[in-house]
């Protein structure tokens, strides 16, 4: 096993863990204004190009919500973790499954029409160690469904039957990029990002043709040689904000692995990007330098790809703090002027209002922990940053962590009540440089490990924010901290589902429940709100999972690989009756042959490249809730040439678990006693009364 590759697999477990500049103008002119949110359909996983999560529909107010029952469910056998938002095309549901799996549903029946497979494991299963599997949607366009797979293929789908009609190597097939965003659709072309950033690849976005699936176009997020930047003039600026040859260690990061938005009044697209790599800034960057276009929001021209203007929110990141987060548009009367703005809650615990024609900062206000910053800037659009925070003195625990106070989770904005609705979290890390306990992250110098806890630590909140006050007009605390995204609607209400099984309504004004179903499956994912012959209904995805595994802790509730993942459709008058299943659980149903005697140097061995499986696994092979089982309770572990099979040979690959030709037979028998180790650890605990599963 190289060391890179091994660097590589153990980022992969974590992985889940200047101001504004105008270089030039765009000469497109402006459009009329678009009316917000999405009607009858839902055409864009954030409902509208806008990326506000507001339907117009009014059928179901904070008057009736009380009366809004299960229309449908359909179980999901073989998903794990579901994070998409259904996009509603003529009363048919398109989403997407773990491994970019593509459903077409019928919306008012709950009947599959469709199922479409990219069967990574066949086209390139490589791709499968570089991360989970997790998918967050598709696109819709001119009777074409669009998605791509983790592998880097980018598809169009034909909506009706379900048939490919072309497919599109988007990333390098052998380098360390994956995709688990959802394309975005504009003016003839199709666009994606990919992740990578943690793994050092030099991030891109590029532009596709939708009917011929050729590239249009590609902007590449930090700059790479001088010679391959010499004529580029985006390329060369931020080229400036680098030091010493870090094109020859690494690409630099700043892959945009989630959100895009499409100005249609502008032609532009703004890109969301990533962290720089590495972690630290003095490894990448020594002596200084912002490292331009990373942890920044930038606006390209929607025709040709070409730079307009960017504004970086997180200069010189040093705690994987991204800018990838939904960029929601619309106007908003500030200082008694209308403004075109973008909207975005990063990372970093600040919500952040910018004039999305010239890319200046309006405002920026605290919206979570955060002890990072004094506040942003208005003048210069930097943030005025704490003492110390860079691990200086060596150590640092930093508010947030780096999942974010606000991450891929889907907000809304509702035009009605000027709100913006975001799920939120508060979780701290600790940056130092020394040795790393055995489930802590080592990355060049610098280790990513636990921080000590704080009230309301591992917990979420519903925060309805005023944009142009910069403050929280309601919160409704939640006692879990991954919860899903949201949805608004113009019959004044707030959808979300949450980490602990419920789908609840919320009055939009004021924060008050108005209704909840218990779903029998944490959320993740987003509502779409939508409508057919006349009745308006609410989808959601039911799937606990994601990066759960790796963040372990709070994040571990109890759901299991093996309990069902299903599609619920809601509606007012709904009598559907939700099938029975178990609970979540702790509990750990622990296999074990008690005659296997265990050797302590193979256990070592296998602690130590265990963060590699933790992602998917759980850290030290504690599960309940990841994209994988809890090794614990799998027989396979019982039995070394089963175990050597799956593992070594990719038995399982098409259930999700990749291969491991790299590793030996004693590195993953190492890996194997490792997980017989924690769970005699676990029958002790249990034995003894403690906390099962923890």
């Amino acid at each position: 096993m190289s060391a890179k590759r091994a660097k590589w697999d153990a980022m992969a477990a974590f992985a889940v863990l200047s101001g504004a500049c105008l270089l030039a103008a765009s000469s497109a002119p402006a459009s009329a204004p678009r009316a917000i949110g999405s009607g009858a359909e839902w055409h864009n996983v954030n409902g509208d190009s806008n990326e506000t999560g507001f339907s117009t529909l009014t059928q179901i107010t904070a008057a009736n919500a009380g009366q809004i029952g299960l229309a449908w469910q359909l179980e999901l056998p073989g998903e794990a973790s579901l994070q998409a938002a259904p996009v509603v095309v003529d009363g048919v549901l398109y989403f997407t499954g773990s491994y970019g799996d593509v459903y077409a549903v019928n919306g008012v029946s709950g009947e599959l029409v469709w199922k479409f497979e990219p069967k990574i494991w066949e086209h390139n299963p490589v791709k499968m160690n570089y991360g989970f599997g997790a998918n967050r949607g598709v696109a819709y366009d001119k009777g074409k469904i669009f998605s791509a797979a983790l592998d880097g293929r980018l598809f169009a789908i034909d909506a009706k039957t379900g048939k490919k009609l072309w497919e599109a190597e988007t990333t390098d097939p052998k380098g360390g990029q994956t995709i688990t965003g959802a394309p975005r659709t504009f003016r003839g072309k199709v666009i994606i990002g990919q992740g990578g950033a943690d793994f050092g690849m030099r991030g891109f976005v590029s532009a596709w043709d939708q009917e011929t699936g050729k590239q249009a176009w590609k902007f590449y997020v930090v700059p790479a040689s001088p010679e391959a930047n010499k004529g580029n003039a985006a390329m060369e600026a931020a080229a400036k904000t680098w030091n010493g040859p870090f094109w020859k260690k690494n690409g630099g990061g700043g892959g945009p692995w989630d959100s895009m938005t499409f100005d249609a009044e502008l032609n532009r697209v703004y890109v969301g990007t990533a962290n720089a790599y590495d972690y630290d800034p003095e490894l990448r960057s020594p002596g200084g330098g912002d490292n331009l276009y990373t942890a920044s929001i930038v606006a390209l021209d929607a025709d040709t790809g070409k730079y307009i203007w960017h504004y970086q929110v997180n200069p010189r990141d040093s705690w994987d703090f991204d800018s990838t987060q939904q960029m929601t548009l619309t106007s908003l009367k500030i200082g008694g002027k209308q403004r075109k703005v973008l909207m975005q809650v990063p990372k970093n615990g600040f919500f952040y209002v910018l004039d999305r024609q010239s890319g200046k900062l309006i405002s920026a206000g605290q919206i979570a922990k955060q002890n990072w910053a004094e506040r942003i800037d208005i003048k210069t659009g930097r943030p005025v940053e704490k003492k110390g925070i860079r691990y200086e003195s060596g150590s640092s625990v930093i508010y947030p962590f780096g999942g974010g106070a606000h991450s891929w989770m889907r907000m809304a904005f509702s035009p009605q009540t000027g709100l913006v609705y975001v799920p939120t979290m508060q979780m701290g890390t600790r940056y130092y440089k020394g040795n790393p306990a055995p489930d802590e992250l080592k990355v060049g110098g610098l280790v990513i490990g636990t921080a000590p806890t704080e009230p309301g630590d591992g917990k979420g909140t519903l925060i309805a924010w005023d944009p142009v006050a910069q403050k929280a007009r309601w919160k409704v605390p939640q006692e879990t901290m991954f919860n899903g995204g949201t949805a608004a609607t113009a019959g004044g209400i707030v959808f979300q589902g949450t980490a602990d099984g419920w789908f609840r309504a919320y009055d939009a004004k004021n924060g008050a429940l108005l209704w909840k179903s218990y779903t029998g499956m944490g959320i993740i994912a987003a509502p779409t709100v939508w409508s057919a012959g006349g009745k308006q209904y609410v989808s959601i995805l039911a799937g606990y999972g994601g990066s759960v595994a790796a963040l372990g802790g709070p994040a571990v509730l109890g759901w299991k690989y093996s309990m069902p993942r299903r599609l619920l459709t809601f509606a007012l008058g709904g009598t559907a009756v939700l099938p029975p299943s178990d609970p979540p659980t702790l509990a750990v149903k622990v296999l074990d042959n008690p005659d296997e005697k265990l050797d302590p140097k193979a256990i070592a061995l296998g602690q130590s490249l265990f963060i590699a499986c933790g992602a998917c696994h759980g850290k030290a092979a504690i599960g309940a809730g990841g994209p994988a089982p809890d090794l614990r309770e799998s027989a396979i572990t019982l039995d070394p040439d089963a175990f050597y099979t799956v593992v070594h040979d990719a038995a399982l690959i098409n259930k999700g678990m990749p291969g491991f030709g790299i590793f030996g037979k004693s590195t993953i028998e190492g890996l194997r006693q490792y997980i017989r180790a924690q769970s005699r650890l676990e029958l002790e605990r249990q034995a003894k009364g403690g906390s099962k599963g923890k």
